[in-house]
């Protein structure tokens, strides 16, 4: 009786917990571990040999920064108003992505979502 108990108990919670693993499963383009963002470098962002450059044209270009009270990472989601998005210059190659200066951290954003992918460090 107490075996049958306990495989019913361990069926249910199995069931239960399915979910929440396949949710944890996503596409994950940046975690966040003790304050500090891992990129996923396999987007079509900026490459790094392409970062020190692209930090220079943001400066030349004067791009304004926006301060928002969130948190800068990867996955999060700007607001829809306020803050300015612009296309990423062809010289840095071809990407669906829109870059902004945010916190005073320049990111790109899926344009559609207004998602974080990429800090540019």
């Amino acid at each position: 009786m107490w075996n049958r108990i306990l495989a019913i108990t361990a069926t249910a919670v199995a069931a239960m917990s399915a979910p929440i693993a396949a949710q944890a499963q996503n596409d994950t383009v940046g975690i966040v571990r003790g304050g500090s963002v891992v990129i996923n470098e396999d987007i079509d962002g900026i490459a790094v040999d392409q970062r020190p450059a692209f930090r220079e044209y943001i400066v030349r270009e004067r791009v304004p920064n926006y301060t928002i009270p969130d948190r800068v990472v990867v996955g999060g989601v700007l607001p829809e108003a306020g803050v300015t998005y612009y296309d990423v210059p062809q010289t840095f190659g071809v990407t669906p992505y829109r870059y902004t200066v945010v916190n005073g951290r320049t990111v790109l954003i899926e344009p559609r979502t207004r998602r974080i992918v990429q800090v540019i460090e």
